[in-house]
């Protein structure tokens, strides 16, 4: 049986309809869904935007004097807000001297600022703290918030072993030291461990020793004051200083350096073997001035009395000398 052309299976969908034509055709419609024409900006090279200024650089020193010559006109509020972006943009700690180039304030002025910024920024009071460090000041982070932004920084705490650290403190409290001298105090080789320190940059080479063989001289480093938060070598604690630590202080100190490598047996192992009669001699010395001290001090007083005594008497009417004082 066939059927005719007006049956179902002639009949064409109207357009719109389901299953019927769209009003688009299939051009139109990949155009708009397909990856669309190359971006109109391909293979165009790209101009310098910045002006480029046709004068000469300005000289550096008249320069200077002109900055010098604005800052004399600043207030001591706009002093310390100067010095204290200066010192948040610095990568390293920033002498006073630095200072006064990067602004042209006068050096004394950086000093007051540099007492204020401490006030302001100090240790447990705001998260940003302004420590002396190397021979300049630098902007830290507050050492109680440390766990905190490392955190978020990702990092892990620095910590040296024990070999680095007791290497260290021989190189520091020892300087200028050759490595058999490091070697000799530690009892093993320490040819690896200076070399990791050097890598650190914590540990430089200072010269060299003018006797056989010309040995290498160690000393610490710029970063090694950076490290530590050490003002200078003299911040260093003193050997006196610890021997004179009773030993429930020195567990104490011990305990708290904990989970940090401690370098009590090292400053231990540093000590001269006259040091305990080199303190006993200074001390016998001290009560010597001292027993001196209080006898000068005696005379004074019986010198005194005798002047006061003096001034004190009335003189007598016919000779005009001192006399007896009426009671």
């Amino acid at each position: 049986m066939t059927t005719g052309s007006n049956g179902p299976e002639d009949e064409t969908p109207a357009p719109g309809t389901p299953g019927g034509p769209g009003p688009f055709s299939e051009d139109e419609i990949a155009a708009v869904t397909g990856p669309g024409p190359a971006d109109d900006l391909d293979g165009v090279e790209a101009v310098a935007i910045e002006e480029d200024s046709d004068e000469a650089p300005p000289d550096l020193e008249t320069s200077f004097e002109k900055l010098v010559s604005k800052s004399k006109k600043l207030s001591p509020d706009r002093v310390r807000t100067v010095i204290e972006s200066v010192l948040f943009v610095a990568e390293r700690p920033l002498s006073v001297d630095e200072l006064f180039m990067a602004t042209g304030i006068d050096r004394e002025l950086i000093a007051e600022a540099l007492n204020q910024l401490s006030g302001i920024h100090r240790d447990g009071i705001s998260g940003i703290v302004l420590y002396e460090v190397a021979g300049g000041w630098q902007f830290r982070t507050d050492p109680h918030s440390g766990e905190y932004v490392r955190r978020y920084l990702r990092v892990k705490p620095q910590r040296l072993t024990r070999a680095a650290v007791e290497t260290l403190a021989i190189i520091a409290y020892r300087q200028p030291v050759t490595r058999p001298e490091i070697e000799d105090i530690r009892g093993v080789d320490c040819g690896a461990v200076i070399k990791a320190l050097m890598d650190r940059k914590l540990v430089k080479i200072l010269g060299k020793r003018e006797e056989v063989g010309r040995p290498i001289l160690y000393g610490t480093s710029r970063e090694f004051l950076e490290f530590f938060a050490l003002k200078d070598l003299s911040a260093l604690p003193t050997l006196r200083e610890f021997h004179e630590l009773t030993q429930e202080h020195r567990e104490i100190v011990e305990k708290e350096t904990q989970p940090a490598p401690a370098a009590a047996g090292t400053v231990d192992t540093l000590a001269d073997p006259g040091f305990t009669k080199r303190m006993e001699k200074s001390a016998a010395a001290s009560e010597a001035a001292l027993e001196e001290l209080e006898e000068a001090m005696e005379a004074a007083d019986r010198t005194q009395k005798v002047s006061s005594s003096v001034l004190d008497t009335p003189p007598t009417p016919a000779t005009g000398e001192a006399g007896p004082k009426p009671e």
